[in-house]
């Protein structure tokens, strides 16, 4: 069952960042992020209903800095996505937001196993293959989007880890923390940048669907981890490029390089590796 809602979960991910990057090539990224924030508090109390949490004092901290590090993560891949291609931009943040929990794992006493070893180095090739310039074909952190994707990465493997505090039965109540802090943050980001909360025309409908996927993908990734080791689910959750660049391939018709393409090959593979 963690494996199954774990890997609905990345699929659920990937459609998010692809409508989340769709609509941030029209409308200020600062505004997708707060709107689509917002939208997803909607889908949260829907799924209360189906999977209720527990509120503890202890977990308050917890939720709060998986909050922060939420408001990074998705203020940095908008940013990557609204300059950069999506085929790029996914397996960057994927590869490093499911090493850092591994990371963060072996800091603390944990010891990979040597499959999880050859996927980290796995995953660290993938990250600068897909980076390569797609003119010159060489490694380049000068493409579009790269440095927010690195970024985006790190905060994204941050977050996994404090989802990953607190008490097991918390559930969505911490996620409601979580997801409040990141609307404060991010509300106040945008007035700070004196942006327009108003999206281009059109855009609406698609920040909408990219808030209520990227919330429906987190109440997936919490319910995976009540069956399933952190370590484990988070990984697998990773596997959201799939789909991000299977729709971009099909609805952009975007095309990389096939050194980029060994570069997501890499990146599926150091998951897999890592989550084995």
């Amino acid at each position: 069952m963690a494996v199954f809602l774990a890997l609905v979960s990345a699929t659920v991910y990937g459609a998010a960042d692809f409508y989340g990057g769709i609509a941030s090539r029209r409308t200020p990224p600062a505004t997708v992020v707060v709107l689509s924030q917002l939208a997803g508090i909607v889908v949260l109390a829907i799924a209360w209903f189906v999977l209720p949490g527990r509120f503890y004092p202890s977990d308050i901290g917890w939720g709060i800095a998986a909050g922060v590090a939420g408001s990074v993560a998705i203020a940095a891949l908008y940013a990557a996505l609204a300059v950069g291609r999506m085929g790029v931009i996914s397996p960057i943040t994927a590869v490093i937001g499911a090493s850092v929990p591994v990371l963060a794992g072996f800091l603390f006493g944990e010891r990979p196993t040597p499959l999880a070893i050859v996927g980290l180095c796995f995953a660290f090739a993938a990250v600068a293959l897909v980076s390569a310039n797609a003119e010159t074909k060489r490694i380049s952190l000068s493409e579009p989007g790269v440095m927010p994707a690195l970024v985006s990465g790190v905060a994204i493997g941050a977050l996994f880890v404090l989802l990953g505090h607190g008490h097991a039965d918390a559930g969505l109540a911490r996620l409601a923390i979580t997801r409040a802090t990141s609307v404060v943050i991010l509300c106040a980001y945008a007035l700070l940048r004196r942006e327009s909360l108003r999206p281009a025309k059109g855009s609406m409908r698609i920040i909408l669907v990219a808030g209520a996927l990227d919330m429906l993908a987190n109440v997936l990734f919490i319910a995976s981890t009540r069956y399933g080791l952190l370590s484990i689910v988070s990984v697998l959750a990773s596997l959201y490029p799939a789909s991000t660049v299977f729709l971009a391939r099909v609805v952009l018709d975007e095309h990389l390089t096939r050194t980029q393409w060994i570069g997501v090959g890499l990146a599926a593979c150091g998951v897999a590796f890592i989550a084995i």
